[in-house]
């Protein structure tokens, strides 16, 4: 069985965020869920969600036309710029396709403590979920310094599509629009500035890397640049683990492997206790006045002594994801809602029997019980205590 790697990326991107957040300077705060006096006309292009372009100055070759997709599987990030040796060498390791540099650093959006990254539109949408990476327009808007949020930051937090935020430290703000909904397919990543914006924001200037090694086990490169090729304070993590799905008969019943009964129920009550609280996204403690619906979660099972990853996509991967028809009390429902990146993990919530759920669903909702639906459902999650602890922040 395959253990999957613990998730640091917040605590990679955090470590830039801890020097540069104390100066003031790369903090981004986007308040104001109402688009602002001559915002421009939202504009949904197959699929996508992306803001009317039309007052943008860039030509159409501006942005490069998609190129050959690459799927990410090692994220590399440093307090500060890696050396272009550090990159060069990276490139030249076998079974690594395409090494892209982006700036990252953790930011307050809307309030809420997400990833940034800083990126080239022309080379780093060719890293991106097919949707997104398909959208010229989208790529154009960032190019011409809007900011990119992810799908569930927009719609299940607020931020309008054409409405100008505020974005700076304390000292110093600028107005910088909503361009785009777009997934990148990155856990806890739920914002993408250009280049030249994150820059701006003083964000590290290429202080991070995505590497798509597609025949490399993501493991063995990960231990191979820390011990040969990473700078001391460099982190590495795989990008997007697998998820566990085992063969009929597979799961273990040893104890600290899955809940005991005493734990099931302390998740169930815990969950119960939260009912007509407000959907906040990002929200997961009565601190912040609701809960998203991995915030619930995350609630709930630490109620049980049971620590879960923040965000859905990775708990998901805190058991082993099962067919709904051998769900149990106790185990999480995982479904795939987001148009800009299929597949990806978006919504979580936990079975309680007999076809119902307890759900934190959207904005506008507040947590209650819900009937189980099928649409865009990926299955079931028996947890593991230990692997969640392995994979917790």
């Amino acid at each position: 069985m395959r253990e999957p790697s613990r998730r640091m990326l917040p605590m990679i991107i955090g470590v830039t965020a801890a020097t540069t957040l104390a100066a003031d300077v790369a903090v981004l705060l986007a308040h104001g869920s109402s688009a602002s006096p001559g915002a421009q006309p939202q504009t949904q292009i197959a699929g996508r969600f992306v803001a009317a372009s039309g007052n943008s100055a860039l030509t159409p070759a501006a942005v490069a036309p998609l190129g050959k997709r690459l799927t990410p599987h090692v994220l590399v990030a440093a307090p500060g710029t890696l050396p272009a040796s550090t990159v060069e060498k990276i490139r030249r390791i076998k079974g690594v396709r395409g090494v892209e540099v982006v700036d990252a650093v953790q930011a307050v959006v809307a309030g809420k403590r997400v990833g940034l990254l800083g990126v080239d539109p022309s080379t780093f949408r060719n890293y991106t979920p097919k949707p997104t990476a398909q959208s010229d327009a989208l790529w154009r808007n960032i190019a011409a310094g809007d900011v990119a949020v992810s799908f569930t930051m927009g719609s299940d937090g607020g931020l309008q599509l054409g409405s100008s935020v505020p974005i700076g430290g304390r000292e110093r703000q600028s107005q910088v629009r909503v361009g785009a909904y777009a997934t990148m397919g990155i856990a806890d990543v739920d914002a993408v500035v250009s280049h030249d914006v994150a820059r701006a924001l003083g964000v590290p200037s290429g202080n991070a890397l995505l590497i798509s090694a597609p025949k490399v086990d993501p493991d063995k490169l990960i231990k191979y640049l820390r011990a040969k090729v990473l700078p001391k304070q460099a982190k590495a993590v795989e990008v997007d683990p697998e998820i566990d799905y085992p063969s009929t008969g597979r799961l273990p019943e040893a104890r600290g492997q899955v809940m005991t009964a005493r734990q099931v129920r302390t998740v169930i009550e815990a969950a119960r206790s939260r009912l007509g609280w407000p959907y906040v996204w990002g929200g997961e403690s009565e601190a912040e006045g609701g809960y998203d619906c991995s915030g619930l979660m995350q609630y709930a099972f630490a109620r049980a002594g049971i620590r879960l990853p923040r965000v859905a996509a990775d708990q998901a991967r805190a058991g082993w994801v099962i067919p709904f028809e051998k769900a149990q009390p106790g185990d999480m429902l995982i479904w795939a809602n987001d148009p800009t990146a299929p597949g990806y993990i978006s919504h979580i919530a936990l079975y309680i029997g007999n076809g119902k759920m307890i759900a934190a669903p959207r904005r506008g909702t507040v947590v209650q019980v819900q009937d189980v639906y099928f649409r865009n459902f990926k299955g079931a999650v028996r947890v593991n205590p230990r692997r969640a602890a392995s994979i917790a922040y």
